[in-house]
């Protein structure tokens, strides 16, 4: 196999989310225990705004969004939740600067996908704006001018880095499945065709202009469409890898596209073994037939999803489980 990838063999990084309010403090925890693929920390627990589809929200070109009891809603103008979208993510490109400004190696960023954010966006009428094939066109082209400025300005304040774009996508399979309840939860909105949500995300993916990653951390993930999309890795819980899965992993691994895959909790448990924790993976690359000596090259291993719910003591040992056991894979098998 001759792909490349941006990260080093035997490599572990982050999903997204921290607990806390301390953009600067988080950053440096993942600094050091992430040093060969640090990622832009998000931290919800400041608020609205610094929420996964409020903080990407924050990065729409015309598309001004409000705080409503029943989440995000577009407006007619911009008002204070837009701005304390924008406020959260300016501050956290400053510290980003001043702590990382130097880091010469992959950097990940994260943002929200088209088809989540349609999902849990409303339109000004209350619907949700996955209802309306309109809606969801601007709110795409939106985001695909936001996600262009985001990693053009990410690229600006980390000059000597490699820009590693992660897009959020829970709520895809359920988009696809036809299973997203309507804004008053009684009925369901109809399924989205996969070309066209494979249309939607590629669009994104290519104005991003980065090695991008689609991270879906829900059950059926759809392999097939995020490759033709344009991902270039695909980051899933690795506990959620039934064997009825197997072809479509098989085939995405075959096709050279990385994996990022969850081996530990995302909230505090009882950690197994080096060896517990890699067990599965192996399992799995054995079980496909893949060289061994492809998967500390091919795969980055992360908490299941994100660490928001975790204490600050539990995240360092997630990270710290992570980083070892894909060194230990490398070390083994490489």
């Amino acid at each position: 196999m001759t792909t490349s990838y941006p990260w080093r063999a035997g490599t572990a990084t982050g999903i997204g989310s921290y607990p806390g309010e301390d953009p600067e403090e988080t950053l440096r925890t993942v600094l050091g225990e992430l040093p060969e693929l640090p990622h832009l920390p998000e931290l919800p627990a400041r608020g609205p705004g610094a929420d996964l589809t409020g903080r990407t929200a924050g990065l729409l070109v015309e598309l001004p969004v409000r705080l409503e009891p029943s989440g995000w809603r577009f407006s007619d103008r911009p008002g204070l939740d837009t701005a304390r979208t924008r406020d959260h993510l300016a501050r956290d490109l400053d510290v980003l600067e001043e702590v990382a400004g130097g880091h010469d190696g992959p950097f990940k960023i994260q943002v929200c996908g088209p088809w989540t954010l349609a999902a849990t966006i409303e339109l000004r009428g209350g619907d949700r704006a996955l209802r309306d094939p309109g809606a969801v066109r601007d709110l795409t082209a939106s985001l695909a001018e936001g996600v262009a400025r985001h990693v053009a300005e990410v690229r600006r304040r980390l000059p000597r880095a490699e820009v590693l774009l992660q897009i959020d996508e829970p709520g895809l399979p359920a988009a696809l499945a036809g299973s997203v309840p309507t804004a008053s939860g009684f009925s369901r909105l109809r399924a989205i065709e996969a070309p066209v949500a494979e249309d939607g995300l590629r669009r994104v993916i290519e104005a991003g202009d980065a090695f991008a990653i689609v991270h879906c951390c829900a059950r059926r993930v759809p392999y097939g469409l995020l490759r033709g999309a344009g991902a270039r890795a695909i980051s899933v819980d690795a506990a959620l890898l039934p064997e009825r899965d197997d072809d479509a992993v098989g085939e995405t691994i075959d096709a050279g596209v990385g994996l990022l895959l969850g081996v530990v909790p995302g909230t505090d448990a009882a950690l197994p073994s080096l060896r517990g924790t890699a067990e599965p993976v192996r399992e799995l690359w054995r079980r496909l037939g893949f060289p061994a000596e492809r998967l500390a090259r091919q795969a980055v291993l992360t908490p299941s999803c994100g660490l928001a719910g975790a204490s600050p003591r539990y995240v360092r040992e997630a990270l710290k489980q992570c980083r070892e056991t894909a060194r230990m894979l490398y070390e083994a098998d490489g």
